[in-house]
């Protein structure tokens, strides 16, 4: 029985049509390209979703995994004995953040960070009602979902948590809904499987306000935009704005599994009694992750790449021209290329999976495909992606119709 086989027969599923049907086994990934079983190559423009930031393989990051690994990887549950990976990292992180961000609760990833900071949320403010936005996905596990305004994604899992509500993003009609019964408001700077929209500066400001006026605390999602990915080291900083709880994940670990929430220290402290172990996990702070974390960290900070993407986004820009896009929106190295309609995005993933380049649609835009390199990708390399994926446009979509066109230039 074949490797594939075995893959859909054993491995639970996703979807019915992983990776659009392709038959592709990846046996090593370096720098910004993975290699199958016959050696052909694939540039990868989307970083596993925005995850390897440095790339695949980093030597730095690889040789923090395995010194650690000589030392120990796991000792006990979270937050019962002295680690200084732990300690170090937020020692490290700790300069990039505001001082209310002070206390750092670890965990595996972006859904396990959000259940925690609605858990911390509920408990600081004596509240159970949360908001968050329609169109945003903040994970796929029970109280992450709950935040999810699509019913059709979430339908299979109801009933989920209840005072739960959604406003519309950027829209300030709504923001009254913010009252005294709101325990938490999670929102992201930048809306990403909506396909990268930029909240607007006002909208920030006049949230941030109505929050403060009744004692809601905000959460700000930035499992995919932190960590350079807007071209600062957090999208927060677009907005000279600071949350009352960060939310972190993906490219955090250096390719390996890790979350994180993060607040005041007079927050984080009422998870700790009353009763004891309010926040519990087992795995969070793992050694070896917080060693590939702390390796990314170093680079990043050593390279400047928090704030190459700014360089990244004109290369994309320039280079994403093709007529029969309909809209690209793009802010650091990361884009949104939107086309008149799915079958045309799909059909372009697939093309360009043939042509050996990696990209994805956005979950809640299938229109739209992503674009989010490694923010180490050597400038040639991402040239000759980008400009193989527009003749690949080119090819694809058909002429743009005059209300495209319109569509286009009002975006």
């Amino acid at each position: 029985m074949n490797l594939k086989t075995l893959f859909l027969n054993h491995i639970a599923q996703t979807s019915d049509n992983p990776m659009l049907g392709f038959d592709i086994d990846i046996v090593r990934a370096e720098g910004s390209w993975l290699y199958d079983l016959k050696n052909n190559a694939y540039l990868d423009l989307i970083s596993g979703i925005s995850v390897s930031a440095l790339g695949h393989a980093h030597p730095e990051i690889s040789k923090a995994i395995y010194l650690q690994s000589q030392r120990y990887s796991h000792l006990m549950v979270f937050g019962e004995f002295i680690q200084r990976p732990q300690v170090d990292y937020m020692m490290q992180l700790k300069k990039h953040l505001a001082p209310t961000l002070n206390s750092i609760y670890y965990c595996n990833s972006g859904s396990e960070a959000i259940e925690g900071a609605l858990k911390l949320a509920k408990r600081v403010t004596g509240r159970t009602k949360c908001l968050s936005f329609k169109k945003a996905y903040h994970g796929s596990t029970h109280g992450a979902l709950s935040l999810c305004s699509e019913s059709s994604f979430k339908q299979h899992a109801l009933p989920l948590l209840p005072e739960t509500d959604y406003l519309t993003f950027n829209s300030l009609d709504e923001l009254h809904r913010i009252d005294q019964s709101v325990a938490a408001v999670v929102f992201e700077y930048v809306q990403a499987e909506s396909g990268v929209h930029m909240a607007d500066f006002n909208f920030i400001t006049q949230l941030a306000a109505q929050c403060k006026r009744s004692g809601t605390l905000m959460i700000a999602d930035e499992i995919q935009s932190g960590f350079g990915r807007c071209g600062t080291f957090f999208a927060q900083e677009l907005y000279h704005h600071v949350p009352d709880v960060l939310v972190l994940a993906k490219a955090m670990g250096g390719g390996l599994p890790m979350g994180a929430f993060i607040a005041s220290k007079e927050h984080m402290h009422a998870l700790s009694y009353n009763p004891m172990l309010g926040h519990l996990t087992t795995f969070g702070g793992n050694a070896i992750c917080l060693a590939a974390a702390s390796a990314a960290l170093d680079v990043m900070e050593r390279e400047q790449l928090f704030y190459r993407g700014k360089e990244l986004q004109e290369v994309i820009k320039k280079h994403l021209n093709s007529d029969r896009i309909h809209s690209l929106r793009c802010i650091g190295a990361w884009a949104a290329v939107e086309f008149s309609c799915h079958e045309l995005c799909f059909s372009v993933i697939r093309k360009a999976l043939e042509a050996g380049i990696i990209t994805d649609w956005f979950l809640f835009n299938p229109k739209a495909l992503r674009i989010s390199p490694p923010l180490n990708i050597p400038i040639n390399e991402l040239i000759q992606g980008l400009q193989q994926l527009n003749s690949i446009i080119n090819q694809t979509a058909g002429p743009k119709s005059a209300s495209i066109k319109a569509a286009a230039s009002n975006s």
